[in-house]
Parts: C-alpha cells; sequence; structure tokens
C-alpha cells in the first residue's frame, strides 16, 4: 500500500503550492504520486463539486451539501484513490474528510456523529496516513482569497463561519496528534516549505540530510 496524504485548511492557506512542492519532492525521490483534490478527482466528482462551489439561486441546505460531499468522496475512494494505494503510490489529496468535519460540522453545525456515521459507511477503516493542516488567521487567508480570484459559495461565506470551521481543525489536531502535523501558513513560500521538508525527513529516503 501506498501512503495517504491529505492537505488541509481554511481559504487562502496556499494548499495547491504546497502540494506542488510535495509532489516534486516524492517524484524526485523516485516515488509514483496522484495529485487529486477534494470534493472532485474523478468526472462525476467533479460535477458535484461544481453543484457544490456554484453560487446558484436556489438555496443549499446542510444536509443536501454533506450527502453530495460524501457522494463525490464514494466515487473518487472507488476511482482513484484505493486503486492508486492498492498499486503501491502514494496519494496526495487537497482536503479530504476532515474538512467535512471543518465546513459542514463546525462550519455549517451539523451533528458530528451524523458526519461518522456516512465517514464510517463510504470509508470503512480508510483514513489518511498523515494530514498537513496549513494554519493562518482567517482574515489573513480570506484576503489571500479576494485577491486571486472571483469568489465561490464556500468563499462568500462570513468571516464568523470560517473561525468555526478553523476551531474545528484546531480541534482535530489536538484529538489526533499521531496524524495531524500544523504547518505555519503565515510564513512565506520558502518557510512553509521547511516545514514541508520536516515532515517529509520523518520518511525514508526523503531527508535532505
Amino acid at each position: 500500500m501506498g501512503l495517504f496524504i491529505t492537505l488541509e485548511g481554511t481559504e487562502g492557506v496556499g494548499k495547491s503550492t504546497a502540494l506542488q512542492f510535495l509532489r516534486d519532492r516524492l517524484q524526485e525521490a523516485g516515488f509514483t504520486v496522484v495529485v487529486t483534490r477534494e470534493p472532485g478527482g474523478t468526472l462525476l466528482a467533479e460535477r458535484i463539486r461544481g453543484l457544490l462551489l456554484a453560487r446558484e439561486a436556489e438555496p443549499m441546505s446542510p444536509m443536501t451539501e454533506l450527502l453530495l460531499v460524501f457522494a463525490a468522496r464514494a466515487q473518487h475512494l472507488e476511482q482513484v484513490i484505493i486503486p492508486a494505494l492498492q498499486a503501491g503510490q502514494w496519494v496526495l489529496c487537497d482536503r479530504f474528510t476532515d474538512a467535512t468535519y471543518a465546513y459542514q460540522g463546525g462550519g455549517r453545525g451539523l451533528p458530528v456523529p451524523d458526519i461518522a456515521a456516512l465517514e464510517t459507511l463510504v470509508q470503512g477503516s480508510l483514513r489518511p496516513d498523515i494530514t498537513l493542516w496549513l494554519d493562518a488567521p482567517v482574515e489573513t487567508g480570506l484576503a489571500r482569497a479576494a485577491a486571486r480570484q472571483a469568489l465561490d459559495r464556500f468563499e462568500q461565506e462570513k468571516a464568523v463561519f470560517f473561525e468555526r470551521v478553523r476551531a474545528e481543525y484546531a480541534r482535530q489536531a489536538e484529538e489526533a496528534p499521531q496524524r495531524y502535523r500544523r504547518i505555519d501558513a503565515t510564513q512565506d513560500i520558502a518557510g512553509v516549505q521547511a516545514q514541508l521538508q520536516q515532515v517529509l525527513d520523518s520518511f525514508p529516503g526523503l531527508s535532505q540530510d
């Protein structure tokens, strides 16, 4: 089995740049790497992503949002993530189920037991090996996000929503210290990459020393 690494965080924390760095370092070390994202990762899951992010006239209920996220995840797991891991490849995923707990649980206020039940139903025992939490103050991330593109349905939420999301990430990190690695995303690119390299250095064959 390959290793499953997920990147988490609120808007504007630099996950895409971090993913590119990790992919390059792993490929340089000779690993086969699959880079993917959630929601999305397959043709069908990307169509569901479009529904989730679109700014529609009809409001989407939190439960509809939750079920769509897990529908996309079920397809993603079956078509991409599980086959890659079984083939011994490393999977780097921009967000996974921790984001569901953070956004639909912390942000929307949906019950954690409901999310946990869907997690078990869709994933079985599969969980990420390492979760890299790129963390920055909400106002910092939102300012970065607003400067780069038009805002999607989630990015239009108020700061208090993202404060709840960030708080839920912090709770998860405290509960799963063996899996979570907090990355200070307020640093410049070089500083963030140095922290990512420290995580990679814990894997045989990836240390730069």
